[in-house]
C-alpha cells in the first residue's frame, strides 16, 4: 500500500513515537469519543495502539497514519490491509481534529481512501463503532457504511460492525 496516494489534498505519513504528542493533543480534544470508548487517551495507550494487531495479521499489514494540512496533524487513522480477509481493509481507528469536524474533511479523507483501495482491487472496508455513539454512527452511515451486525470487541461489550462495499 502506498500511503502517499491515500490523499490528493493532505500529506499522509506513517506515525511513530516522535508523533505521539501531536496524536495525544488531537485525541484528547475529542471528549465525546472517550465518553463512549473509555478510558481517556494517554501517551501510553497511543504507543500500544500503534502496535496492536487483529488476529492473523502482522505489523506489515498495519498502517497507523496521519493526515496533515499545512504541517498540522488533522486526522489519525489505523488501517489494516487484508483484514479480516484478503481484499478487505479494516479501519481500526479514525479521528479528526475537533476544529475541522462537521466541515466535510473526514468524509473527504474516507472518500479518497475508498477510491484508492478500489483501484488497488479491494472489495470493501470494514470497521466498528461503539453502540450508542451518535457522532460515530452518523458519520459512518453518512459515508455509505452499512451495518452488518452488533457484536463485541476488545473496547466494548457492544459494537456495531459495518462495511462499505467498493
Amino acid at each position: 500500500m502506498d500511503i502517499n496516494k491515500l490523499s490528493s489534498k493532505y500529506f499522509v505519513k506513517r506515525l511513530g513515537n516522535s508523533d505521539i504528542q501531536d496524536i495525544f493533543n488531537l485525541c484528547c480534544e475529542n471528549k465525546l469519543y472517550y465518553e463512549y470508548c473509555p478510558p481517556m487517551v494517554t501517551e501510553e495507550s497511543i504507543k500500544k495502539d500503534m502496535i496492536t494487531l487483529p488476529p492473523n495479521t502482522n505489523i506489515s499489514d498495519k498502517f497507523y497514519i496521519g493526515f496533515y494540512k499545512e504541517g498540522k496533524l488533522i486526522a489519525v487513522m489505523d488501517l489494516i490491509d487484508g483484514y479480516p480477509e484478503q481484499k478487505i481493509a479494516y479501519i481500526g481507528f479514525f479521528m479528526t481534529n475537533v476544529t475541522i469536524q462537521k466541515r466535510g474533511v473526514g468524509s473527504e479523507i474516507i472518500s479518497e481512501l475508498c477510491n484508492y483501495l478500489r483501484q488497488k482491487g479491494f472489495i470493501s472496508i470494514r470497521l466498528a463503532w461503539v453502540k450508542g455513539n451518535p457522532q460515530a454512527e452518523h458519520f459512518w452511515l453518512k459515508n455509505m457504511f452499512v451495518i452488518l451486525k452488533e457484536t463485541t470487541s476488545n473496547v466494548s461489550d457492544s459494537v456495531i460492525l459495518a462495511e462499505r462495499c467498493l
